[in-house]
Parts: structure tokens; C-alpha cells; sequence
């Protein structure tokens, strides 16, 4: 009983760093996976650069935004969730 009572602080610690820390940032990379999955040709997005678009070309990793500038190539992983929702929310 006694060395329950011992190691009762360090797994109550563990649980609410897991709730607190760890689950909240698998939700997160979870939602912009499937962020990432579902875009298509058309939609408007914002990079997390800055950037403002609109998809010209999908491939596996990489896509191909339009820009006032001309074409860019970048990753799927650099396009924001957050700025691209605020973005289509608005209009």
C-alpha cells in the first residue's frame, strides 16, 4: 500500500499531461491531416508563410498554387488550416 501511495503523484501528473498536452496535439494532427486530404483543385488556401492562392495541380506530397505572381510549388504540409478556414469563412 505504501508504495502505491508513492508513485500515486507521478502517475497523476502523467494523466493530466496527457490530457492536457498530449491529446490536444494528436486531435490537431489529425484534423490537419485531413485538412491536407481534402483539398482540391480550386480551393482558396493561405500558406503558413503568408501566401494567398488558389490550387492550380494536386500530386502525393506537393501542390501547386496559383498566385497573382505566377505558379509556386510547394508542400502539402505548408498550407494553414486556421488562415485557409478564415479565409473561406469570410467569403
Amino acid at each position: 500500500m505504501g508504495q502505491i501511495q508513492q508513485f500515486l503523484p507521478f502517475l497523476l501528473m502523467f494523466v493530466v499531461i496527457y490530457f492536457f498536452m498530449i491529446r490536444p496535439q494528436q486531435k490537431r494532427a489529425k484534423s490537419e491531416k485531413e485538412f491536407e486530404n481534402g483539398l482540391k483543385v480550386g480551393d482558396k488556401i493561405i500558406t503558413k508563410s503568408g501566401i494567398h492562392g488558389k490550387i492550380a495541380e494536386l500530386a502525393d506530397t506537393t501542390v501547386i498554387i496559383e498566385t497573382m505572381a505566377g505558379k509556386l510549388k510547394m508542400e502539402r504540409s505548408s498550407i494553414s488550416l486556421e488562415l485557409s478556414a478564415t479565409l473561406n469563412k469570410k467569403a
